[in-house]
């Protein structure tokens, strides 16, 4: 299958750059965005091509954009969509899907899906070294695919990350560079490094590239859906790509006919710690303005998003909303939605889950309604935020005898916690 024709282009502006390592606009220092010729892919983007794909996020190649005849390595993507159902009736939902890429491949989290469309390109442009600034999952993503790739990487990550993250990251051989900073810190340095040294950035000179890789995960809901559209999405915002980019999917999908036409309402998750762009949508305006990240839920600690102002812009357009946790709530969610559906998050799908919960308990979202969550990563990145969770309880000698001890001392407390519960509500 071939790949339509597609170019960079202002997103402001509009002016046309081709196809080269490039993120910001000479003109006006806006950013650039991938645009597709959707008529060129109207012959080739269809859902028996689609159907007759590989099982995995480049069944949709046509309309990501890689080389011509690139020969993708990693099979990432087509995760879950899972419905919801004892959660959903903990929350006052009826009809809730999680779309799991907690389980995406190869490193657990959706970011392998932008890394897989950005390191085509990094191959295509001719990049021997490549890099990110990350706040972990990226970190991790990077790392496995360029070895699997053959490339080398240098990759910038705030001191405080998660050691879980950063194991993730060095055991794949990759370089790992510690910045004594916050995300935004290491990110300028990022940015530096991408214009003195001939390196392709993820995230920096690869920017429009690598973001177009989030849009598989909203023609995954689509096709899983049954070529149907949800009535809402939650999702976590960090930087605030992935919102507009599953917007653009669903735009694209119904430009080529693929779905019907249908008002998705986003609503953006954020941690309390870190709101820049839900506290932008609150106050109704694309001004984002700064903040200093305090939060657990480190993967979206990005003070000063890049794709902000625009994520605020899309989720006011669609009627959404966008709403902030403590830290407190987020542990709470992780549990809970574990507990409920077997899907142990990291912070950030504590984030959205907790999100989720407030947003039909305030009314927001009606409990009938077709609602997507979106869990970007997996729990076992994050397990330190659950230190001092769960007790250890002492070892059973093995015989019978003490096992129906132990569950008999079990239930007395069970019992007893009950009819606690039961005077704390009289």
């Amino acid at each position: 299958m071939t790949t339509a024709a597609y170019e960079l282009r202002c997103r402001e502006c509009g002016r046309s750059y081709g196809i080269q390592p490039l993120s910001i606009c000479d003109e006006c220092f806006s950013p650039l965005e991938i645009v597709f010729d959707l008529e060129a892919a109207r012959s080739r983007f269809t859902r028996e091509a689609i159907a007759q794909g590989p099982l995995n996020m480049w069944r949709y190649r046509a309309l990501l954009p890689i080389p011509e005849n690139y020969d993708p390595q990693t099979p990432a993507g087509l995760t879950p969509l899972m419905k919801a159902p004892r959660l959903g009736a903990r929350i006052g939902a009826s009809n809730l899907y999680i779309k799991n890429d907690a389980v995406c491949l190869p490193t657990l989290s959706f970011k392998d899906r932008v890394v897989a469309v950005a390191l085509a390109n990094a191959q295509g442009f001719g990049f021997d070294t490549v890099g990110c600034s990350s706040t972990g999952n990226l970190a991790n993503a990077v790392a496995a695919q360029a070895a699997r790739l053959g490339l080398k990487t240098f990759i910038l990550v705030p001191s405080d990350l998660e050691p879980a993250k950063i194991l993730n990251t060095q055991v794949y051989g990759a370089t790992l560079v510690r910045v004594d900073g916050n995300y935004d810190h290491v990110n300028r340095l990022s940015s530096q490094i991408a214009d003195r040294y001939n390196w392709g950035f993820v995230n920096v000179n690869l920017r429009p590239y690598y973001a177009e890789g989030s849009k598989t995960v909203g023609f995954e809901i689509a096709e899983q859906l049954g070529w149907k559209l949800p009535d809402n999405i939650v999702c976590p915002m960090a930087g605030g790509s992935l919102i507009t980019k599953i917007k653009k999917a669903f735009s694209e999908l119904v430009a080529l006919g693929l779905v019907e036409e249908k008002q998705v309402k986003f609503f953006g998750a954020q941690a309390t710690g870190c709101s820049p762009i839900s506290t932008a949508v609150k106050n109704n305006t694309e001004t984002i303005e700064p903040q200093r990240p305090n939060t657990i839920a480190r993967s979206l600690a990005i003070g000063n998003p890049a794709d902000g102002s625009y994520a605020s812009r899309a989720i006011r357009a669609s009627g959404g909303w966008a709403e902030d946790v403590s830290d407190v709530e987020i542990v709470s969610a992780i549990q809970e939605l574990a507990e409920t559906e077997g899907v142990f998050a990291e912070t950030a799908g504590g984030v959205t889950t907790a999100v989720t919960a407030r947003l039909y308990a305030h009314g927001r979202i009606q409990p009938n309604e077709l609602t997507v969550t979106c869990i970007t990563g997996n729990g076992l990145k994050t397990t330190d935020c659950l230190q001092g969770a769960y007790e250890q309880e002492r070892a059973i000698r093995p015989r019978l005898s003490d096992f129906e001890a132990y569950v008999e001392e079990r239930s007395s407390i069970s019992q007893a916690l009950a009819l606690a519960g039961e005077s704390n509500v009289r």
